[in-house]
Parts: C-alpha cells; structure tokens; sequence
C-alpha cells in the first residue's frame, strides 16, 4: 500500500502515534520525561504550536499547527520518536512504525478533534474525568478559559447525582 500525506504549509493536524504491539510504556519513568523532553527539544528546532495533546500508556493523540511555510510534520515525529527510542531506557521497540495523521479541515474539525483527545482516558478508563488524567493539556485550556474544569465527567458519578 501507498499511503500519501498530505502536507500543507502551515496545516492544523491530529495525529495517533502508537506503542510497538501497544506495549504500555508511555506513561512510565523515565520515558514520560524523556518524551517531554523530546517534544521541546523539536519545538526549539522544528517550530510547531502543540494545540492539544494526551499521552496514554500505549498511544498519544495531539494536534499541531505548524508554521505558515512549513509542512514537514514527518522530521518532527522522527525526531521525537528517535529521542524516546534512544534516550527511554527500554530495551524493546517502542513505536509503531508509521503515525496517523488528519488534516484538520475548519474550526469544527478542530474542536471535534481536540474533545477527542481530551475524552480519550475517559473513554479507556483510566479516569472518571477529563481534568483527572496528568498527561494531557486538558487543564491547561481550562485555564485559558476554553473548557469548563467538569467538562466531559460521567454524569453518573454520586456527586453529580441530581445536579442536571
């Protein structure tokens, strides 16, 4: 199979980048760290503004806008990759080989999208509620004013009962 990217200067993305076999090794120390550190390292060197992101144990979901005359999301995710694989002290494969992407269409797409990642420990059960999980920019919007702190909670946790 041919898989085409598509590349536009300056494109909004989401991207799905997962574990080698979905080995849950994300979220563990040190690789937590190292993956921060490679995201900034790239930032520094690879401009991108990171629109919203989680990191799961076995997957991360995030979107990026990239720079008006840049497209070359591909350098930046080998590089990260790279920087976990050498620097995460696990001595198996880490990733998948490929990522998916999607370019992000209008602001609809954008917000469908970043609710998305932001409900994705929910939806695995790893939390009740969006704000619980750490390894996600979720709190990070609900101080910028862009999400209520309860948002995407279970309604059907006891004290939420009779609050409708």
């Amino acid at each position: 199979m041919h898989y085409r990217r598509h590349y536009l200067p300056g494109g909004c993305y989401f991207f799905t980048v997962v574990t080698h076999q979905r080995k849950p090794v994300l979220t563990e120390q040190p690789t937590i760290n190292v993956l921060r550190h490679a995201f900034q390292w790239v930032q520094k060197r690879h401009p991108l503004r990171i629109n919203a992101i989680v990191i799961l144990p076995d997957h991360l979901h995030c979107i990026w806008t990239l720079p008006e005359t840049d497209h070359d999301f591909s350098t930046r995710w080998r590089l990260i990759k790279g920087m976990v694989t050498k620097h995460g002290q696990i001595n198996t494969p880490i990733w998948q080989k490929r990522f998916w992407e999607h370019t992000l269409r209008d602001e609809h797409d954008l917000q469908a999208h970043t609710d998305y990642i932001y409900y994705n420990p929910v939806k695995h059960g790893y939390v009740l509620q969006p704000a619980d999980w750490p390894y996600s920019s979720f709190r990070r919007d609900v101080a910028r004013g862009l999400y209520p702190a309860d948002w995407g909670g279970n309604p059907l946790l006891p004290d939420n009962l009779g609050n409708e």
